[in-house]
């Protein structure tokens, strides 16, 4: 399968974390730095999962995927105000999550509106 537009984005935006993640400070790392770096494999798994799921289980997958990355943003902005990610960081890493989220949203809308399957 061709990579979706989706998973490209998703995984781009952890190869970003991921370099970060080496620089989040030692009091935060393994507490809040871990939790955030679980959710986001946790997501793109999701999304990737969602890819190859049959149309029957594919709207329950999306639904988890976009609960994760709802947490996932919910933490990162938690580590951003308690200063263990910097401004440049935290915008860096939100915008493409923020496409993520409204791919996601497209997908889940697609879905919802298609006829159930016969």
């Amino acid at each position: 399968m061709q990579d979706l537009p989706i998973i490209e984005k998703v995984t781009s935006a952890y190869k970003l974390w991921h370099g970060y993640f080496a620089d989040f400070p030692r009091h935060s790392r393994y507490t809040l730095g871990t939790k955030i770096d679980t959710l986001f494999l946790e997501t793109v798994e999701l999304i990737l999962l969602a890819g190859y799921a049959r149309r029957a289980q594919k709207l329950t997958v999306v639904e988890r995927a976009s609960s994760k990355l709802d947490a996932l943003k919910f933490f990162l902005r938690i580590s951003w105000e308690l200063k263990a990610l910097d401004n440049k960081k935290y915008t860096i890493l939100s915008a493409p999550l923020a496409d993520v989220g409204k791919m996601l949203g497209g997908w889940l809308k697609q879905l919802q509106n298609e006829p159930p399957q016969a």
